[in-house]
């Protein structure tokens, strides 16, 4: 249930809160007041506090700095019968994220400033996340003519990109980047081919071939990623890599790193969990783009993001109607919403590898804010409010019912999760609360 109350005090107690020095999570009470952590102690019991404040009881909860997730399309304007920024906004709070970037494939695309501060106002306007849109890096999104980033920049825009949609002149790619690095606007791209499986369903391999569909061989990925990586090293512009997918992709960006190049780099949520073997007998909920690779590709990606070669995970959140989910395989859309599930499938992925609570938590939130240049949240005194409290063991069936996006198109219907976000505190205000 939201809450939409604003209380001069906000009494967390008993949460646990992850300590630097003696690296692990220690129960503590935190006071919030006026937008800020005002207090953070190891007792047990709280002091009065006035009528107007609100406790939150956290035992046996962690309390972390809120999530951010840097691929979330909120289809408005242009496609709100997939899901209205009000129901993407409230699912995103729902799953401890109080910060998002938005691609620009909104319809009409993000390529005006007009479009931009509309955006960014409607969402000021419902009081829940923070909405950074990333602007057209061509004009319609088509590929042909760049837009006018310096006006899109200053309306608002964190970087530029094509979300979905390849460029496929080269020369158009090279003069965007030149004027890119002019004014060292960021550049995110998901590195695919336009040409090559452009009419694809799934990941080539004996999954595709049993099934009968057209496939998308890993190589879509790989040539379009080596010509960016050598026109960002030509242009010395920032680039980030959106959705990477194989083992080759996280091969040649480790090797792009260590030679000094301005990038950075994500990948899905999803993409940590499944494979092309997932898509069974046509199942419609995971035909994603890029495609659901192999095993192998699957582990690399976990490896990229120990060893720092991805940046961050983030939840490619797309909503898409169930009447485009109910299309035979190759005339299905593609896309999985993920705002809700980021959290307790990260939290699934930490614990199947082993992984750090604290190490994988880090990686929709601190790591997040690295790349988009913000100040990195903390949850100690005097930091501003932006704060999740969630169940780490709290397992909870994922229904169709329950989610609060508009879509329901996730490939984990049905499954038992662990981690449930219980309130999300925003700028000292609650947006969120699970009761």
């Amino acid at each position: 249930m939201d809450k939409e109350e604003e209380f001069k005090t906000i009494e967390i107690l008993n949460g646990l809160v992850y300590c630097n020095t003696a690296k692990k999570f220690i129960p503590k009470n935190i006071t919030i007041s006026s937008g800020k952590i005002q207090r953070i102690d190891l007792n047990t019991t709280s002091g009065p506090v006035s009528s107007s404040s609100l406790k939150i009881d956290a035992k046996d909860c962690i309390v972390t700095s809120s999530f951010t997730d840097c691929a979330v399309r909120i289809k408005e304007p242009g496609s709100e019968y997939r899901g209205t920024m009000y129901s993407e906004l409230k699912s995103a709070v729902g799953g401890g994220i109080t910060r998002l970037v938005c691609p620009p494939d909104t319809d009409p695309v993000l390529d005006e400033p007009g479009l931009v501060k509309m955006l960014i106002n409607k969402s000021i306007d419902f009081k829940k996340a923070i909405v950074t849109p990333l602007g057209a890096l061509t004009q319609g999104l088509g590929g042909q003519h760049i837009t006018e980033m310096g006006e899109l920049f200053e309306a608002g825009c964190i970087g530029f990109s094509q979300a979905n949609q390849p460029i496929r002149d080269n020369q158009v790619l090279l003069n965007a980047f030149q004027y890119a690095s002019n004014f060292d606007f960021p550049i995110w791209l998901s590195p695919r081919d336009p040409w090559i499986g452009r009419d694809g369903d799934m990941h080539s391999g004996l999954t595709c071939t049993r099934l009968g569909l057209k496939g998308v061989p890993d190589c879509a990925e790989t040539l379009s990623l080596i010509t960016l990586l050598k026109i960002a090293e030509m242009t010395n512009a920032r680039l980030h890599l959106c959705r990477l997918s194989s083992l080759e992709s996280v091969e040649i960006v480790r090797k792009a790193k260590k030679q000094g190049l301005r990038i950075t780099a994500d990948v899905g949520i999803h993409y940590l969990h499944l494979t092309d073997l997932d898509v069974g007998f046509f199942n419609t909920n995971c035909k994603a783009d890029p495609p659901f690779r192999g095993q192998r590709d699957r582990d690399a990606l976990t490896e990229g993001l120990l060893d720092g070669t991805i940046d961050f995970i983030c939840s490619d959140h797309t909503p898409v109607d169930i009447e485009e989910k109910t299309l035979p395989f190759s005339e299905a859309t593609e896309g999985q919403i993920g705002t809700e599930l980021l959290l307790p499938l990260t939290i699934s992925w930490a614990k199947r590898h082993k992984i750090e609570m604290n190490q994988a938590l880090n990686l929709i939130s601190t790591k997040c804010c690295a790349i988009l240049n913000e100040k990195i949240p903390r949850v100690e005194e005097g930091a501003v409010a932006n704060v999740t409290v969630f169940g780490v063991n709290d397992s909870w069936i994922i229904e169709e019912q329950q989610l609060l996006s508009q879509g329901k198109n996730s490939p984990f219907l049905g499954y038992e999760m662990y981690g449930k976000v219980h309130a999300t505190i925003m700028n000292g205000r609650l947006v969120f609360s699970k009761d």
